[in-house]
């Protein structure tokens, strides 16, 4: 059975496009401004937006604004299924939470961070695997196959941070950003498989040779 596919409007690929390279160019930023050397492989994101660190609302920023592109985001996204937009958009306001209550630089770990941090992780890496379809004439990257394997992937990376989170590897920076740079990354796939659906659709048919 060949399934409807809604178009994506524009506005949601501009935030899914948005999303990783706030991230990525967030952290890069924030980085750079700490005074001595920020190591990047063994310091968290959360460092770089915590209370005490130099300039932490370039970070606090970053992730504001990829929390609110990935609520923009799983509203556009049409195609997919209802319930992986609606952890889309869980994981975006959870991002957003993230933001709002940092840790303090030196002082433990903060409670309401690390629940809102684990929420926003679970539901980015959890979405695409129920945000998927099946039927023929899916766009790739929501189709149900496709889709389990980007959430096994994402869970991957997601198991790799935890444990350098419990053991204290020296990798634990690393494993963080690319967990999150992979769950950030993942929408702008999907959306991107959705549009070129949609242009091959729009295409005019090719006419009978006389």
């Amino acid at each position: 059975m060949v399934v409807p596919v809604r178009d994506v409007p524009w506005w949601g690929v501009l935030s899914s496009a948005a999303a990783p390279v706030l991230l990525v160019g967030g952290w890069t930023v924030a980085a750079m401004l700490q005074p001595g050397s920020f190591d990047q492989v063994r310091q968290t994101i959360s460092a770089l937006a915590a209370h005490g660190a130099a300039d932490r609302q370039v970070m606090s920023l970053a992730l504001l604004s990829v929390g609110v592109c990935h609520v923009i985001t799983g509203l556009a996204l049409r195609p997919a299924a209802s319930p992986g937009r609606v952890l889309l958009m869980t994981g975006g306001v959870a991002t957003v939470l993230v933001a709002a209550f940092p840790v303090r630089a030196g002082a433990g770990r903060s409670v309401p961070h690390t629940v809102a941090a684990a929420a926003a992780f679970i539901a980015l890496a959890a979405w695409p695997a129920v945000g998927g379809r099946r039927g023929a004439g899916l766009p790739w990257g929501l189709r149900a196959g496709v889709s389990a394997g980007a959430s096994a992937a994402l869970f991957g990376l997601l198991g790799w941070f935890y444990v350098e989170l419990s053991t204290g590897g020296l990798q634990l920076g690393l494993a963080e950003r690319v967990a999150a740079g992979a769950q950030a990354l993942w929408p702008l796939v999907v959306v991107i498989t959705c549009y070129w659906r949609q242009s091959l659709a729009r295409r005019p048919s090719p006419s009978p040779a006389m």
